[in-house]
């Protein structure tokens, strides 16, 4: 799994894709507004920083930025359109190629604020995703912030069942069946019935045609895999930006990936 999503983000067309998105979304705003009064001060890391989308909002922000990603293409194009700060100027920003399951580069205790954005985590197996989170609690200060987005099961369940792909627009009900047609191709060996009983699941989803393995994962299996390391976990819409605050909301949501953040033991 690794070795086939890591081919498909060097490749120059995902690369230029990247390089050209600038938007936060809306729950990456939430957050961004959330610590408004903090990021003067803070150290940040962001993991699987792509073509730089995140850096534009944040790395002016910060006190010190680093932005790490396991693809030397997508590094390279972040230092093309982000140079160093200049000497006199009291932030720092910087890009190096890294592999979030091994950090050894950095130090414990060494950010206030890791980011893991466009659900980035979800390109790793489960194993590799739980020794990722290992990494990022041993790098980050104590009272520190982990932010990161992941696919949600619960949205997934949705786009399984053919039912819910019916509109009132004829064309939309096309199109919605046709990917759903597509997806279920690829992923023939899973079953709604299966998806309902699972925590998580490897699917090939809709993103770059099909080309990527991602981890889709339950929320309170999300949940589980965080409480031995991380604390006061809250989880927010990635559509709305909104925090979902009561068991019915959560349940209720059908975003595809959602958004949580939290305190670093």
């Amino acid at each position: 799994m690794f070795e086939h999503n890591h081919q498909v983000y060097t490749a120059r067309e995902i690369v230029q894709h990247y390089s050209q998105l600038c938007q936060l979304q809306p729950a990456e705003q939430t957050i961004l507004d959330l610590l408004s009064d903090e990021w003067a001060s803070i150290k940040m890391l962001d993991i699987g920083v792509g073509g730089g989308r995140t850096t534009q909002h944040f790395s002016g922000i910060v006190q010190e930025y680093v932005g790490i990603d396991y693809s030397q293409e997508m590094i390279t194009a972040c230092q093309k359109h982000f140079p160093p700060f200049s000497a006199s100027s009291s932030q720092s920003r910087v890009f190096a190629v890294g592999d979030a399951r091994d950090m050894s580069q950095f130090a414990d205790n060494s950010f206030d604020f890791i980011l893991f954005s466009f659900n980035g985590l979800d390109a790793l197996s489960h194993l590799d995703r739980l020794q990722v989170l290992q990494e990022v609690s041993r790098i980050g200060k104590s009272g520190g912030y982990f932010f990161f987005s992941s696919h949600s099961l619960l949205g997934l369940e949705r786009e399984f069942n053919w039912r819910k792909q019916i509109s009132l627009n004829p064309l939309t009900t096309y199109v919605n069946l046709v990917m759903w047609g597509i997806l279920r191709f690829f992923n023939r060996s899973i079953s709604p019935q299966q998806l309902k009983s699972s925590d998580y699941e490897i699917i090939r989803d809709e993103s770059h045609n099909f080309r990527l393995k991602q981890y889709y994962v339950r929320p309170q299996e999300q949940l589980n895999q965080l409480k031995a390391d991380f604390g006061n976990v809250t989880m927010y819409s990635w559509k709305s930006g909104l925090e979902l605050t009561t068991p019915q909301e959560l349940s209720d949501n059908i975003d595809m990936w959602l958004y949580y953040l939290c305190k670093i033991k």
